[in-house]
């Protein structure tokens, strides 16, 4: 059987789809933020190729074809923020501002936190672009030399963490303006997050989307300079 499924080209995609369609189910089933779809299917995953010994790159070989979709899905998300236009057009400079603010926030914290634990440069570079969508951030992380495999897991996790206590946390502080608590949420954990801000609602989610696209565009231009401070 592990040969049979280790020379499968679609081993890897069909078992990323039921881990991930488990972990919505369990979602709805419990009702528990902690029950991310994603958080469940890596731990799945991960499970499954322990136990039954498969090694990554053939699991690999064939998740790597829902990597493609990636990149389309993420430009899908224009869909909701078309539906919002006017909205945007009307609370443009607040939006503007969020979204640098964001960035700006994320890279020094980075930046911050890679003095205080004494990160190197490779290490720094790698953690850069946690906040923003994996399409792009994979591509910043190789550019400045990054480890992107530890890249990757940062960004999933950062969006999985924004997934599950964003919406506590705003209310936490009290945070009611449906603009600003999208923009937060998708700049902060970027495609993984605005799967939350859909919950909460149509306008958190079409400002979720757009903080994706703009974080991310920012992200690429303001990296070269942070990327040397360290």
């Amino acid at each position: 059987m592990k040969e049979v499924l280790e020379s499968s080209i679609y081993f890897g995609v069909l078992l990323s789809l039921a881990s991930y369609g488990l972990g919505v189910l369990l979602r709805k089933k419990t009702g528990w933020g902690f029950m991310n779809p994603l958080l469940v299917s890596i731990i799945l995953v991960t499970a499954f190729l322990v136990c039954t010994g498969i090694s990554y790159d053939s699991y690999k070989r064939g998740a790597d074809l829902i990597s493609y979709l990636l990149t389309p899905a993420t430009i899908c998300l224009a869909v909701p923020l078309y539906e919002q236009f006017e909205i945007l057009k009307k609370n443009f400079t607040a939006v503007l501002v969020g979204t640098v603010s964001g960035v700006l926030s994320s890279l020094a914290c980075i930046l911050l936190l890679s003095i205080v634990f004494g990160f190197d440069h490779t290490t720094f570079v790698t953690f850069l672009p946690k906040s923003i969508t994996t399409a792009i951030g994979v591509g910043v992380c190789e550019e400045y030399g990054g480890i992107v495999s530890l890249g990757v897991v940062a960004i999933v996790i950062t969006g999985v963490l924004g997934n599950v206590f964003s919406e506590a946390f705003l209310k936490l502080l009290k945070i009611d303006e449906p603009i600003a608590k999208g923009l937060a949420i998708g700049s902060s954990a970027h495609a993984v997050g605005t799967a939350k801000a859909f919950e909460i609602g149509p306008v958190e989610g079409a400002m979720s989307s757009l903080s994706i696209v703009v974080c991310g565009l920012l992200t690429v231009l303001l990296a070269p300079l942070f990327a040397f401070l360290l």
